[in-house]
């Protein structure tokens, strides 16, 4: 009797298990995996009159960036400080008026390049991009390519103000050996921040945004099951964020879904899943931010990741530019909240 009491018992306790394991997964799906909207599917249509000037534009700054100015870094220190001139140069071109953060990185200066747009609000809304690139690549995709894209955001952008604050960021030093130490550009940038009592709403962190394939296979995934539940072609952008904030990564994607003609995904994952917090929206959660990473998934897909042969002719253009236009109307909309 007390054998057969025993049994019911463990039967019991296992199917309450697999009912709450269940219920988690059901749960973690809902809450990190889940999106809004749909993915575009189909063929792209022809590039818009205004899209071709953005793609013009696009791969105007990835040749300067990737091509003629080339690898960025402390180690090469002119053309570190080459590639933040031309940033306040255009940045300025713009209409804007930028300010230097600066902070001394073994005896040298180093500087972050903001520019503002105050709006009604003084909530903000940030966009990031590192401009430096990893010793020994040219950095035309990581992260050429993000740059290019606030650079032709930035252009777009500056007008009338918004009813939140706009802030696009040009981040230095986030590559190896300052990558998540306490030199890294957007960290230094993101804790002055906080210091000064800044109310970022929604940080955009613009890493990696120009290599697609449509080749079956070319995408992978850090962890394994991730392949189960996210295509296996690497011909859409990601928006990835920390579980924390995954309330702007659902509204950022949702919105974006309503416009771009680009296929994309979405996940808010913890960010000790290997490559969730590999850019500059890292240092923003480290100081209790919600921020986002919109990338092509870069080691997870780009054969040239932190490589010489990261050179500008590895990029589509096309629909980097879709990916661009459709960043436009997201800012836009986070910038301007409806009620």
């Amino acid at each position: 009797m007390a054998r057969r009491t025993h049994s019911r018992t463990f039967h019991a306790w296992r199917a309450l298990f697999w009912i709450a394991g269940s219920f988690l997964l059901v749960l973690g799906w809902i809450l990190m995996i889940r999106m809004p909207g749909q993915s575009f599917r189909g063929p792209a249509p022809p590039l818009a009159p205004e899209e071709k000037a953005l793609r013009a534009e696009l791969v105007a700054d990835v040749q300067k960036l990737g091509g003629e100015i080339g690898e960025r870094n402390l180690s090469r220190y002119p053309k570190l400080q080459a590639a933040a001139f031309y940033i306040e140069v255009e940045l300025t071109r713009a209409g804007w008026k930028v300010r230097r953060d600066e902070y001394e990185v073994q005896g040298r200066n180093c500087a972050n390049l903001e520019v503002e747009l105050p709006g009604a609000l003084p909530e903000i809304v940030l966009i990031g991009a590192h401009y430096d690139s990893v010793f020994g690549a040219p950095g035309a995709n990581d992260n050429g390519s993000g740059v290019a894209a606030l650079l032709a955001l930035a252009r777009r952008l500056h007008g009338p103000p918004n009813e939140q604050t706009l802030r696009l960021v040009a981040f230095v030093n986030e590559e190896p050996g300052y990558f998540q130490g306490a030199q890294m550009g957007s960290f230094v940038y993101a804790g002055r921040c906080r210091q000064h009592g800044d109310r970022i709403r929604a940080m955009i962190s613009l890493e990696t945004i120009g290599y697609f394939s449509h080749q079956p296979g070319s995408q992978h995934y850090p962890i394994p099951g991730l392949g189960l539940l996210y295509p296996g072609t690497g011909n859409y952008i990601g928006f990835v964020s920390n579980v924390a904030s995954r309330k702007l990564l659902r509204n950022a994607l949702g919105e974006f879904r309503r416009a771009a003609r680009v296929p994309s995904e979405g996940a808010a994952l913890p960010a000790s899943i290997p490559g969730v917090g590999w850019s500059d929206q890292w240092s923003f959660w480290r100081h209790g931010y919600p921020g986002i990473m919109v990338t092509d998934t870069a080691p997870f897909r780009y054969p040239h990741y932190h490589k010489a042969s990261d050179t500008p002719d590895k990029l589509d253009y096309d629909t980097m530019t879709r990916v661009v236009a459709g960043l436009e109307r997201v800012i836009r909309h986070l910038a301007n909240p409806r009620p």
